[in-house]
């Protein structure tokens, strides 16, 4: 019995280790309110929508969640002042960005 009691708690000292793991990991770094500004990013529109191009526009934008909207996306009405919805053409270029 000790040994399965041993055995029990290392299990939970790994998993509980494991979860902290990743509870500390960073996440995105947001300057601002995270209210989301989409007028300074008519610069996008035409661009690829790479790396690098999505996170310059999160930056600018001030939002503190970026949506990438494909063509076959299917999106809910529901609006967030925190979002920036970066629309994307099938070959991969901003059409448009919005703040909704």
């Amino acid at each position: 019995m000790a040994l399965r009691s041993r055995s029990l708690i290392t299990l939970v000292a790994v998993a509980t280790l494991s979860l902290s793991a990743c509870a500390t990991a960073p996440g995105p770094h947001i300057t601002g309110s995270g209210q989301c500004h989409a007028e300074p990013l008519a610069w996008a529109i035409g661009k690829p929508a790479d790396e690098a191009n999505m996170r310059a526009l999160l930056k600018q934008s001030g939002a503190g969640l970026i949506d990438p909207i494909g063509p076959a996306t299917i999106t809910a009405s529901a609006t967030r002042d925190d979002r920036l919805r970066v629309f994307i053409d099938r070959n991969n270029v901003i059409t448009e960005v919005k703040c909704e």
